[in-house]
């Protein structure tokens, strides 16, 4: 196994220079090609209905598919990527920050992060294939609010797990300097903990059965438990609340979560925004492009991803949410 190495020798931003390698990863592509959501559960992602549907938009032979993996068989998996012609997985629980020993490097993104829901693979300057990590959930969770018209001056974050601390990341990213985290355990929101510090930003911990009683303060609220077990967390009727709830569940839709925040004057958006958003990205690295490049025919490729998984088709172009320097302690600016 690998030691991590966490030096971006070439690099844009925090983000593996391409540019150079785009065509012959064009000609690679022709031949066809194997991506995977990987987990344990994934038999309910719609990861594989996004990607494939913006494959198909795109023209490139490539299939994603489900493959559902346990931490003790992410070695097997990657194993398998070196011998076939995999492009790149997607990382879901449990997996998010087990992955991180089997990779060569890490983004600075995804080093300030923590953890990992992408992986490629790309040449170094002798022609060794490396696997890397990235984080896109941070611009997922940003361009799900955003698109929500969240304002983000008073952030709360619900739960402590994997995806928690992309909201913490993403916190950061749109300039909060502060934000409450409701959690079962506080001993148990150890990364969560550790992203914030990384990143500057001041955590407050409360409960979780006391989120009701704060609820109507918060503009923004991420809630990143598993669908079901945020139902009770507040009640129908009860004060007015006016912030923008964003739950990363998103089957049932509404959850009651959602129901019940609407009911009393919240906006809602649900995990499919943040899904649709992240996958775009990763389709970037999967196929060899920069993020800070667009796709070809992008807004073709939005919409028919939008459409695959029933959500409207988008007008505005997404933000870019890639930039390391973005998760210092200072110089951001909250997103209106």
């Amino acid at each position: 196994m690998p030691n991590i190495n966490k030096m971006s020798l070439n690099t844009n931003n925090g983000v593996p220079r391409t540019k150079e390698n785009a065509p012959n990863m064009s000609k690679e592509l022709d031949r066809g090609g194997q991506a995977f959501v990987l987990g344990h559960p994934v038999g309910h992602s719609l990861s594989p209905a996004l990607h494939n549907a913006a494959y198909h938009q795109l023209g490139v032979n490539i299939h994603y598919g489900r493959w559902d993996t346990t931490v003790e068989e992410l070695g097997d998996r990657m194993a398998y990527a070196q011998s076939h012609r995999v492009i790149g997985y997607s990382c879901t629980m449990p997996l998010k920050d087990a992955v991180k020993p089997h990779l060569d490097r890490l983004t600075p993104f995804a080093e300030a992060v923590g953890v990992v829901n992408t992986v490629t693979w790309r040449k170094d300057h002798s022609g060794d294939k490396q696997a890397w990590g990235h984080n896109t959930d941070v611009s997922g969770i940003v361009n799900a609010l955003h698109h929500a018209g969240a304002r983000t001056h008073r952030i709360a974050i619900i739960g402590g797990g994997g995806t928690a601390t992309a909201a913490v990341a993403a916190a950061r990213f749109m300039g909060a300097g502060e934000a409450d985290v409701f959690v079962r355990s506080v001993a148990r929101a150890e990364l969560v903990r550790q992203v914030a510090q990384r990143v500057g930003l001041t955590l407050n911990f409360y409960a979780l059965d006391s989120f009701a009683q704060r609820a109507s303060s918060y503009s923004a609220i991420m809630c990143t438990l598993p669908a079901g077990a945020a139902d009770e967390l507040i009640q129908y009727g009860g004060e007015h609340v006016s912030g923008t709830l964003l739950d990363v569940s998103y089957d049932p839709w509404p959850s009651e979560l959602a129901r019940r925040w609407e009911s009393r004057g919240g906006t809602i958006t649900s995990g499919k925004e943040m899904l649709m958003y992240q996958a775009v990205d990763q389709i970037r690295l999967f196929l060899g492009y920069e993020l800070d490049q667009r796709l070809p025919q992008e807004e073709q490729v939005v919409h028919a991803m939008c459409t695959a998984i029933g959500l409207p088709p988008r007008h505005n172009e997404s933000l870019r949410v890639y930039d390391a320097g973005k998760l210092q302690p200072q110089g951001t600016v909250p997103i209106e």
